[in-house]
């Protein structure tokens, strides 16, 4: 299970109505917490559908998919 961070930046399989692809991890616990960054429609999640559904996490202004992606260790 990856940590998400308050602020990270993601792609779903699916996008939103509004036409973006782009989620704002708002809060996170056993229910996540987005934004969406076309419309700013926030929407919770529970944490298992939510890593069901992600695919890419922005880092260093690159999306990177999950299947190659390991955070640092802290």
């Amino acid at each position: 299970m990856l940590n998400y961070q308050v602020g990270d930046i993601v792609t779903m399989k699916k996008g939103h109505p509004c036409g973006e692809n782009k989620w704002e991890v708002q809060r996170t616990g056993v229910d996540i917490k987005l934004k969406c960054l076309g419309c700013d429609r926030q929407v919770w999640m529970p944490r298992r559908d939510f890593e069901k559904r992600v695919r890419k996490i922005l880092v260093d202004g690159k999306f990177i998919a999950l299947v190659n992606y390991k955070k640092e260790e802290e």
